[in-house]
Parts: C-alpha cells; structure tokens; sequence
C-alpha cells in the first residue's frame, strides 16, 4: 500500500510541470487540424513602462524567498528522498507507470526504445567538460542528463505526459500541449524578422534542444529559414537526435513495426551541437530568433541571466527572444506549490525549481531591462509564453540606457484571474474518472 501511494505521487510529480519529470523540450510533431483545448479570451494589457536603469518593473518590494518545508510528513518525505527507497522503489514504480501510460494510449515505448537504442552507436563522453550546475541528478535520472537512457528516453515520457494530462486527445496530447505555445506566441508578435545585408540568411537557435524535438518543430513551422541549430549540454541528447535525423524514420504503425514514435522528416537546415548556450561562440548580431522552450525552470538564475545575455548579443537588431516556461503566478501552480508534500517530490527531480519560481519577476525584469519590447501572456493554465524584441538601432557596444523599456502582460483578466483555465489533469485524478 505504502508503495503504491508512492508510486502515484511520483506519478502526480511527471506530470505536474505539464512536460515530464523525465524530459526538458518539445514535441516533434504538429497537429494539422489542430484540436483546440486551450479557451482564450479577449483581454486587458497590464503594461508597465521603466528606464534601463531600472530593477523592477513595479514599486513592490522584491518578493521573499519560500520558506523552508516543515513537519513531520515533511521530515518523514525529505528521509525518503534522501534512501536506497526513492532510488530503487520510487523511481522505478514512477517509470513503470509512465511506460503503462503510454502503451495504453498507443504510444509503443518498449519498441520504439528498443529500436533506437539499436540504432545507436555508443560513444564515450568521459572526457566532455560540463559546468557544476549541470552536474545534477535531474527527472529522477541519478546521472541527470548525462546518459543515454535519459536522452532516448525524452520523447517517449513527453508524449506519455501529454497524453495523461490530456486524456481527450490520447497519443496527441503533447501536440495539443505544444500548439497552445505556438499560439500564444504568435497573439504577441512572435515573427521571423528579415536578416540584415551583411548576414543575408534567417537563422534560428534553439537553446536547450536536447534531442532536437523542439528544434525539428520549428523547422516544420518555419520552411523558408535557412538555418536551424540546436545548441545543448548534453552529448548524449545531442548524438540521439542526430541519429534520429539521418534515420528520418516513420512512427510504428498498429502492426508494431519497428521504427520511432513519431515520423520524423530530414532536414538539411538542422545542425544540432553539443555546446553551452551561456557561451555559444555564434557571431553577434546574426540570428533572428532564440528559443528557450520549458529549459528556463532547469537552471540556477545566475546561469539563466548569462543566457539571457548570450540570446541579446547573437541576436540581430530587431530579433527576438521566445520563452515558454511555466508560471509559478498561475492560479495552478501557486496552488500545487502551496501543497508541501507534492511539490517536494517534483523539487526532487528538478533540483533548481525553488530558485525558478521565486526569481520569475526577477528575470523577467532582468530581460525588460536588456530589451526594448517585452510582451507575455498565458499558453496553458499553467504556462506562459513570452516575446522579447532586441532594438534595431542596438548592438552590443551602443544601449541607449535613456531609453524607455515596455512590458506588456496579457496573463490576468481584469478580476486578476489567469486568462487561461486550467485544462491539465489534476495529480488526484486518473484518465477515467
């Protein structure tokens, strides 16, 4: 019984964050007749105005840091968390319910696994220099994202996620997930601006690619861009996207032929590189575009402030900056946060989540100040989308530090509710009540 609770906690966790406790990027595929589970309204825009050389966007005081969790439940949690228990029972009961997640909605993970791990040449990465934040255990992988079963595992729990926290939509419900983003994105401006003379081509760079899932589905989104690189850490991810690109398989049909989840197109415009995307070593002033897709609430802020910066300075005069991330000020996410027990376990396989969700306006504010338009707005009842726009007379060695910076919020209504409701299946529940 005991292990059963825990199992379904562990499960509640996978899915909380509304991407995996097992995987950091997007799905591949696009639904072309896109099935609408996200409700949007006409609303009112909180737009703040400040100069660069403000901190924040309002007079509020800087929110306080959460408080440390406390009581014997929580003593009783943090000593399992901490045991061969959480290791050898917890983890594993958690993935087994993922896998049967997914094999009953027609996601076929042990073949698909199966058939990509014979498909992969393995290498060793030993001798590859990583910095110590990345150096975690994170989505219930001791070795993080440093290992082969977590990169050819990405996919697979995405979708299995996708379809428990969309029940109606089955096997596409990471599509529904992922189009939400798309859309908020484009109801605030997100283009591809045309490139300046002296580079002469539009490129887009997917921070945080990890096996190219998000960078393949801007490729299919974007067909007249030039250029797609997909920058990530992890060798490991990277080597599995790369086979998965010169495979170009087709998704394994009802019979159960071998192949892929998903049917996955070539594509000579994607470049995917191991890499740091704090430091990238692309020209500055030359891409149109920087995507960070659900990779922001995985890193320390200092870390996420230097690659705000790296996106400010590779991007060209007029580029923009495109984060999807989740929103610890939705009504979901405050709540679930406010449950102790609960976001305890999904902090476990998210070592940087605490320092994420308290430092949301702090970034936020860190990137209005860097840009000279920023827009955000809600995709999910979870999540949110946001548009940053660099300046077409700026480059890295002139800011007009008198300049006025401009946020606009589109996220509440009026009455201070989350614009969007909240569709995702809630932790309790299971797909057929």
């Amino acid at each position: 019984m005991i292990i059963y609770t825990w199992k379904n906690l562990l499960v509640a966790l996978a899915v909380a964050n509304g991407c995996s406790a097992f995987l950091h990027s997007s799905s591949s595929t696009t639904i072309h007749s896109r099935a609408t589970a996200i409700q949007r309204q006409d609303l009112p825009t909180t737009t703040f105005l400040h100069s660069s050389s403000s901190s924040s966007s309002t007079n509020e005081p800087p929110k306080q840091r959460s408080q440390p969790r406390s009581g014997l439940a929580q003593e009783l949690l943090n000593l399992a968390l901490k045991s061969p228990l959480w290791t050898y029972v917890m983890v594993p009961q958690a993935r087994a319910s993922i896998v049967k997640t997914a094999e009953s909605n027609g996601i076929q993970w042990m073949n698909a696994k199966a058939w990509l791990n014979e498909q992969l040449t393995i290498k060793d990465y030993n001798q590859v220099v990583y910095p110590k934040y990345y150096q975690q255990s994170f989505h219930a992988y001791q070795d993080g994202n440093l290992s082969y079963d977590a990169a050819v595992e990405q996919e697979l729990a995405s979708r299995a996620v996708g379809a428990r926290n969309f029940p109606k939509f089955g096997e596409k419900g990471e599509d529904v997930f992922r189009d939400s983003f798309d859309k908020a994105l484009s109801s605030i401006g997100a283009r591809i601006c045309d490139p300046p003379t002296e580079v002469g081509k539009q490129v887009i760079v997917d921070f945080g690619c990890g096996t190219g899932t998000s960078t393949r589905r801007l490729a299919k989104q974007y067909p007249d861009v030039d250029q797609l690189i997909g920058i990530d850490l992890s060798p490991y991810f990277v080597d599995v996207g790369t086979t998965l690109l010169e495979l170009a398989p087709n998704a394994i049909d009802e019979n159960g032929s071998s192949g892929w989840i998903t049917s996955i197109d070539p594509d000579e415009r994607i470049e995917l590189r191991q890499g740091d995307m704090a430091n990238t070593s692309i020209p500055s002033n030359s891409v149109s575009v920087v995507n960070l897709s659900l990779v922001v609430h995985e890193l320390p802020m200092s870390v996420a402030k230097q690659v705000v910066s790296e996106a400010y300075r590779i991007l060209q005069p007029g580029g923009q900056l495109w984060i999807s991330e989740m929103d610890f000020e939705s009504t979901a996410y405050k709540a679930q946060r406010e449950n102790a027990l609960l976001f305890s376990l999904l902090r476990a396989t998210e070592p940087y989540l605490d320092e994420y969700a308290d430092g949301m306006q702090e970034l936020r504010d860190f990137i209005v100040d860097m840009f000279d338009s920023t827009k955000i707005t809600a995709a999910t009842g979870r999540h949110y989308a946001l548009v940053a726009e660099k300046g077409r007379g700026n480059n890295d060695d002139e800011k007009d530090v008198d300049r006025v910076k401009r946020l606009e919020d589109y996220r509440f209504r009026e009455d201070g509710s989350y614009s969007v409701e909240d569709t995702h299946l809630k932790p309790w529940e299971s797909k057929d009540e």
